[in-house]
């Protein structure tokens, strides 16, 4: 149920507030005598009664308030998400003119485009839409109706995972499972299957660091380890590499990546398999290759497992790097978000020191420009991208 504009509920501070951030944590909060339901729209004063801002409430969640609004004269309303969504659509379209090269990108990017815990992604016809908050569930008719407006005839797919309805309070069993879609990146063809295997179906985050590093394949052996759905094997396949390996723990995602392939024409060897034994196995082999990937899945949630997903890192790609001709290409990634990226480049460091290898880098990326992120919102920013050389 969307809320209405008028008899908002008012939540007061305990402590003076003076960041620009657009959360705001239950200690901060007194407690209203009236709960309002979780993502409920409320007016935030200060402890002095001054008005602060505007945004979703939640008395179950760590975070209580995500303001949306600071300017007072604004209801957030049907009329307020039109306006977020079609801003987030904009800056797509006409600033970075993403439907040039693709038809996979990031429509709004939560926090990064004004909507606290609302994340939408577009593959062709099909908006896959995933609620991070309570706020952006309760309010989710309005989105939808403003996402139509910007994609008349779209498709959608709708979810929410299990730990953010029992941190948030909320419970959906998803949207009706779409068809998936076929979408084209730089020329390149991918099935995305939101319903099936992977969680959207395809990481539009990549494009632009699958590019990049497609420049550099012509003629040379790639390995892409945990290669997911395909993304880099297939690239690396369609931009003229000798032999490409994929290797992947998941065989459903393996099947995926096989059916990626054949859209292009091409033929990448995938292989299911654990990358630990598997790289012991090859450098046993004494295999090398001249361009590797290393792409893992998120390690953690939790910010007490930061040091053992670090250690994890550091495991496995001291163990790529073992298999990176020397003056070859490596390209490690983490979508870690907890994990900084100063903690990840000493990690490399130190993944290089004990491998025994002189990793030279070339270039540190991130996340594409459809994933923006406030100066002030730093968690915003997950994705660690690092484009390497690596001599011996």
């Amino acid at each position: 149920m969307n809320q209405s504009s008028d008899a908002i509920p008012t939540v007061r501070l305990k402590n003076a507030w003076k960041s620009s951030h657009p959360w705001i944590f239950q200690r901060l909060v007194e407690k209203p005598a009236q709960r309002p339901k979780p993502g409920s729209i409320v007016d935030v004063v200060g402890v002095d009664g001054e008005w602060i801002g505007r945004g979703f409430y939640n008395g179950h969640s760590r975070i209580a308030v995500r303001v949306l609004e600071t300017d007072h004269r604004v209801p957030v309303d049907a009329g307020w998400f039109s306006r977020k969504i079609a801003a987030a659509v904009e800056l797509r379209r006409e600033v970075l003119d993403l439907d040039a090269v693709s038809d996979a990108w990031r429509v709004v990017h939560s926090e990064g485009d004004g909507i606290s815990g609302l994340v939408v992604d577009r593959y062709a016809d099909l908006l896959v839409v995933e609620f991070f908050s309570a706020g952006a569930f309760r309010h989710r008719e309005w989105i939808f109706e403003a996402l139509r407006e910007q994609f008349p005839g779209c498709r959608f797919h709708a979810f929410a995972d299990e730990h953010v309805q029992k941190q948030e309070s909320f419970d959906y069993r998803g949207s009706e499972p779409a068809a998936p879609a076929v979408i084209t990146e730089h020329g390149v063809k991918f099935r995305a299957d939101p319903a099936g295997a992977h969680k959207t179906g395809f990481f539009a985050d990549q494009r632009e660091n699958r590019q990049w590093l497609s420049q550099h394949v012509e003629g040379r052996r790639v390995l892409d380890l945990c290669c997911n759905t395909g993304g880099f094997a297939v690239y690396s396949a369609v931009r003229g590499a000798s032999e490409v390996v994929g290797v992947d723990i998941d065989a459903d995602v393996i099947e995926i990546a096989k059916g990626n392939a054949k859209l292009n024409g091409v033929r990448p060897r995938f292989v299911q398999a654990d990358i630990f034994p598997w790289l012991r196995d090859a450098s046993n082999a004494g295999e090398q290759f001249d361009v590797v990937i290393l792409d893992p899945a998120k390690m953690t949630r939790d910010r007490e497992q930061v040091i053992p997903a670090l250690k994890k890192y550091l495991d496995m790609n001291k163990l790529a790097l073992g298999v990176v001709k020397p003056g070859g290409l490596f390209a490690t990634f983490s979508c870690t978000g907890l994990v900084s990226e100063e903690q990840f480049l000493d990690m490399l460091r130190r993944a290089a020191f004990y491998s025994n290898r002189t990793v030279q880098v070339l270039k540190v990326s991130g996340a594409g420009p459809d994933h923006p992120f406030l100066a002030q919102v730093q968690e915003s920013r997950y994705l660690k991208a690092v484009f390497c050389r690596v001599l011996d």
